[in-house]
């Protein structure tokens, strides 16, 4: 018969010992390693009630821990509904501003658990499109994107977090083969709506600068008057819709 039933034990503290030693015996809790102070413990009540306390505040704040986790949900970005697009300076004077029309990716998002939060970007590079076919086709050349190389642009993150009341993406951020950290400012995420069909659906927008240059992409052309053909620094923004996973 198992010690617990045989025991004649008249305190609560050796009732409770010899109940984690016979859940020891029968390997039903922990190895035995693990309880290895609970006699030591149990020799004092005091000690024992502090001992008690501690255990359920580590099982309450693995509760909390676990159902945070469990919140994050997953999102896939609506290609039909998403894009991404640039600003750069032309001839020092005004901006020129295109599109990337096909991109992909997913993040893992809840706003009360940002250290479990992730976003992953794909974009077509040969989806550019400037509105001026001859631009797109240098766009798309050795000159810039060189797409036959480099088929993707990809941004993934690393780090969700809060600043003055905004959400901030930090990632890696990969052009022309190159991978540069930056930082995402959002606006958004917005509320959760339904689409027709029930599917749970949010937007945001982010935006970031980067240079040219940082990304091994330096072709450029001298005025006569000075100052260059195209600017150095881009202005990107990505709008997405994202769809919850059922």
């Amino acid at each position: 018969m198992p010690r617990l039933f045989q025991c004649t034990l008249k305190t609560k503290t050796e009732v409770l010992q010899n109940q984690y030693e016979c859940l020891i015996d029968t390997g039903r809790l922990a190895p035995r390693w693990w309880f290895s102070a609970i006699p030591r413990i149990a020799r004092n009540p005091g000690t024992m009630k502090r001992f008690i306390r501690i255990m359920k505040s580590i099982f309450l704040i693995s509760i909390v821990l676990a159902g945070s986790t469990v919140q994050a949900q997953r999102w896939t970005i609506d290609g039909a509904h998403s894009s991404a697009q640039f600003s750069v300076k032309h001839l020092m004077v005004s901006n020129v501003k295109g599109e990337f029309s096909n991109i992909s990716g997913g993040a893992i998002y809840d706003p009360r658990n940002l250290n479990a939060a992730s976003l992953e970007a794909t974009i077509d590079s040969k989806s550019v499109n400037s509105r001026q076919a001859k631009r797109d086709a240098h766009l798309k050349s050795a000159d810039f994107l060189d797409v036959a190389k480099f088929p993707t642009i990809l941004f993934k993150s690393t780090k969700f977090q809060k600043d003055g009341g905004r959400l901030k993406i930090a990632g890696n951020l990969t052009i022309h083969g190159v991978t540069r950290p930056v930082v995402l400012t959002v606006d958004g995420p917005t509320a959760e709506v339904k689409d027709p069909a029930g599917n749970p659906r949010i937007g945001a927008s982010a935006t970031t600068k980067i240079s040219r240059k940082d990304f091994a992409i330096a072709y450029n052309a001298v005025m006569e008057a000075g100052g260059v053909v195209v600017g150095d620094e881009v202005l990107i923004t990505l709008d997405v819709e994202l769809i919850r996973q059922k």
